[in-house]
């Protein structure tokens, strides 16, 4: 792996290079420390609070570090919702959950030390054959903050108004 990052610097030496690193959980604290990391410029890493483990209850306390003094960017974060399925927000694949998925993630992203960027899993939900249960996936990835017939999901407001506070204090 140390050899593709060198080639590739040598390549443009203007881009930065990431890569969706390991992480790892010590006694509560999530731990970025894959050792790529250290050859790195950004530290990224996926993570799915509240969707493949985790609980979006305390997701707003959850404390990350890494030993690395780099940008951090989380790659991947996110849930799936059917639009138009609506129910309690602790309950899966309804809008409601995800945009409570949303909202005690971004909490918990602003949170992550040296945080820079954030990389929502996805835009739009997208056909994915392996994606089988009947009447909410129907072979589609429902992570999208945008339906597959272009309606906006309640998450994807959640999302718009996170950046658009950003943009506020960075003016």
């Amino acid at each position: 792996m140390l050899s593709l990052i060198n080639h590739t610097k040598t390549l443009d030496t203007t881009r930065l290079l990431s890569a969706a690193l390991l992480t790892r959980n010590e006694n509560g604290v999530g731990v970025i420390d894959d050792k790529i990391g250290e050859y790195l410029d950004i530290v990224a890493f996926n993570q799915y609070m509240g969707w493949y483990g985790g609980d979006l209850k305390t997701a707003p306390n959850a404390i990350w570090t890494t030993p690395y003094n780099k940008p951090v960017l989380v790659s991947e974060f996110g849930g799936d919702a059917k639009q138009g399925l609506h129910g309690a927000k602790e309950e899966r694949w309804n809008e409601e959950y995800q945009e409570y998925l949303y909202q005690q993630n971004l909490l918990m992203i602003d949170r992550i030390p040296n945080i820079r960027g954030i990389s929502p899993w996805i835009l739009t939900d997208f056909r994915s054959p392996r994606r089988l249960l009947p009447g909410v996936q129907d072979g589609f990835n429902r992570k999208g903050l945008i339906s597959n017939k272009e309606k906006k999901k309640k998450a994807f407001y959640i999302l718009q108004t996170f950046y658009k506070k950003k943009t506020l204090r960075y003016r």
